[in-house]
């Protein structure tokens, strides 16, 4: 009995471990928070007008290529205890580059002109919100990558310069739903695509270039080849647990 037991559990780590190797050790692919409203992408983000359409529900998203590049959208909705009819709500979208440093450390290098914020106070902006440009640099001091068996999704902590974790982000698409990543609204000083000695020349010409390029994009949106993942426990988990558990038995026939 002790061997069957002893072989009843490797067999489930070997199970864990066939089912880890799904996961990524990396960040790639797109990742939410729990209300499951907000995703980077053109559905979050419209850059031919320069619309951030604001969610049904306050949340992050964040995405990640395996070249180096990212995507944020940020619905964030701040309570006033003293004045509870007025909440101020921010709707945030920032992409550009990361890299992950030697110690863990993740920095993220936002494309500061097409960073975008609208911010709204409702008890103090006479029902205007603002709408400005918007580029903050954010350094998390470490990240996980995890399966959370709870909620059978793959789930990532990001720890901030401080060490203190953020809300879990669990895993939404991959490959991510992400706009392009050059430079989306690019100016005559700065423009992803060309040096900045080209840009006085040739920068209305990328500009157009560009948007032509984000507009067939928006067009085929719900073409994107990002797969939605929803909970873990899929078919291909029923398959290896299925499978183990038929080794299993066959190897405890034998036994016994």
């Amino acid at each position: 009995m002790v061997s069957l037991v002893s072989f009843l559990t490797v067999s489930l780590s070997i199970i864990g471990s066939v089912l880890a190797d799904d996961s990524v050790d990396s960040l790639y692919g797109t990742w939410t928070s729990k209300s499951n409203q907000v995703f980077t992408g053109p559905g979050f983000y419209d850059p031919i007008d320069e619309l951030l359409i604001e969610p049904s529900l306050p949340g992050i998203s964040y995405s990640f290529t395996e070249d180096g590049w990212y995507e944020e959208a940020t619905y964030q909705v701040t309570s006033n205890p003293q004045q509870p009819d007025c909440p101020k709500a921010a709707v945030i979208y920032q992409h550009g580059s990361y890299e992950i440093m030697d110690n863990g450390t993740l920095i993220l290098t936002p494309i500061s002109v097409d960073g975008r914020q609208l911010f709204s106070d409702p008890c103090n902006d006479h029902g205007t919100s603002s709408y400005t440009r918007y580029s903050q640099k954010e350094v998390f001091k470490s990240f996980e990558v995890s399966l959370n068996t709870y909620h059978g999704r793959y789930m990532l902590l990001l720890y901030q310069s401080d060490g203190s974790p953020m809300q879990p982000l669990y895993l939404a698409y991959r490959p991510p739903l992400m706009l392009p990543t050059e430079t989306l609204n690019p100016t005559a000083t700065e423009d992803a695509t060309s040096t900045s000695s080209e840009a006085s020349s040739t920068g209305s010409n990328e500009k157009r270039s560009v948007r032509s390029l984000i507009r067939r994009g928006l067009e085929n949106k719900y073409k994107t080849n990002a797969v939605k993942k929803g909970s873990f426990f899929d078919t291909k988990f029923y398959w290896w647990v299925s499978a183990g558990l038929v080794g299993i038995g066959s190897v405890a026939f034998l036994v016994f």
